[in-house]
């Protein structure tokens, strides 16, 4: 039987025009889906939800510190005797904190659709997190009133609080012996902690006053201004080790200072080397950047001695500098010394920058939170590795998560 091309003709080309006009309406409407899951409403609605995640998450981080103070108090005036609910309430919202952290920093790259979905997820789990600490602290509250004697409370504040003033001593004292020697911004976080330290320890002073007035009293409790007396308790002691940390930063980097100068002029003069066997223009640009990180090391000198934290970390950063402009131009054993040699300066910078990282994201937003615990995954990374060039590479790391998280609690103060 034969077809007829002419009727073939009338009904395949209209078939095609209809199949061809459909596809291109559905790749139309996938562009413009895709388009509307990128446009400006669904941008602000990923900014939304992750704003409120990111304010469960600042409460849920506040939580956790509160239950370290809870669980502390609990093991000092029970010994160990009190339901362990609170334990298992804290352990169960620091790793929910430490999860959203993670998914949390990822949020600032995801696409709006998948990132409004992930923030909604966090605040889920945050939310979770934080009823179950509720819970856990009625539980704790009723066992407290069930059992515990509120004279033999404050009589356990009032040791903790001789013992914190035996173990802090003149804390003055440090920043006296500082400010003997060093600039004023080698010391000025150091004079912050004592003056805290001391302060706080003050506050605790008459918190436990009033609470002894209160025990005494059948009709009123002594449970709030002991809390409150244990909160300012455990801000002296953060606030000594802070003094302590800040002190020994100073005097660390002081000793270190002539070794650094030497290991920097050491690495510039094995560039050098390395640039001899360089083509022209390689060389040439090479030769420009060793100028530079020469010159930046020379500038140093003058006041490596009344600025020694400050020295170090310049020198990690012209360190970094020279590393980076070397690329790939050194054998592996070039890198791994320059790795060994750049390291303790690297790590001491990064303790100083993690240090001052901590003192501003107290009390910052959620955003500031996660740079400081990338800063601290990165340090822990860095001190726990076995290799050289990646615990230098972590350590470099956390010293920009901790500058980002610094810059990110200043910006939010500015902003309030």
């Amino acid at each position: 039987m034969s077809v007829d091309p002419e009727g073939a003709a009338g009904w395949i080309i209209p078939a095609l025009v209809v199949f061809g006009v459909t596809a291109l309406l559905v790749a139309a409407g996938l562009w413009a889906l895709r388009r509307a899951g990128r446009g400006p409403r669904a941008r602000a609605a990923a900014d939304a939800e992750r704003t409120r995640a990111g304010s469960a998450l600042v409460q849920l981080d506040d939580a956790v510190a509160e239950l370290d103070l809870e669980v502390e108090l609990s093991g000092a005036l029970y010994d160990g005797a009190a339901p362990p609910s609170l334990r298992r309430a804290r352990m169960t919202a620091q790793h929910v904190r430490d999860q959203a952290f993670e998914a949390f920093r990822d949020l600032d790259v995801a696409h709006p659709t998948e990132a409004r979905r992930t923030a909604a997820r966090i605040r889920a789990r945050v939310d979770g997190a934080l009823a179950a600490v509720t819970q856990a602290r009625a539980v704790h509250d009723e066992w407290v009133r069930a059992h515990g004697s509120a004279s033999a409370q404050v009589d356990a504040a009032t040791h903790r609080l001789a013992r914190l003033r035996t173990e802090l001593g003149d804390p003055g004292t440090l920043v006296a012996d500082l400010s003997s020697r060093y600039d004023a911004a080698e010391w000025r976080d150091a004079d912050a902690a004592a003056r805290t330290a001391s302060a706080a320890l003050a506050a605790a002073e008459t918190r436990i006053a009033a609470a002894r007035l209160s025990a005494a009293d059948p009709t009123r409790s002594a449970l709030p201004e002991l809390t409150a007396a244990q909160r300012e308790l455990r801000r002296a002691e953060t606030a000594s080790r802070s003094l302590d940390e800040a002190y020994r930063l100073v005097t660390d980097a002081a000793l270190a200072v002539p070794q650094e100068f030497e290991a920097a002029r050491t690495a510039i003069a094995q560039a050098g080397r390395t640039r001899d066997d360089l083509e022209p223009a390689d060389a040439e640009r090479l030769s420009a950047e060793l100028r530079a990180v020469a010159d930046g090391v020379a500038a140093l000198e003058s006041d490596a001695a009344r600025r020694p934290t400050a020295t170090v970390a310049e020198l990690a950063r012209l360190r970094g500098r020279l590393d980076l402009a070397l690329g790939d131009a050194r054998t592996a054993q070039q890198r791994l010394r320059g790795a060994r040699s750049a390291l303790p300066g690297t790590l001491a910078a990064a303790r100083g920058a993690l240090a001052r990282a901590e003192g501003a994201a107290a009390g910052a937003g959620a955003d500031a939170r996660v740079r400081l615990d990338a800063a601290q995954r990165e340090m822990a990374a860095a001190r726990q590795s076995q290799d050289p060039v990646s615990a230098l590479d972590a350590a470099r790391r956390a010293i920009r998560h901790a500058e980002d998280a610094e810059a990110l609690a200043a910006y939010a103060r500015l902003a309030r």
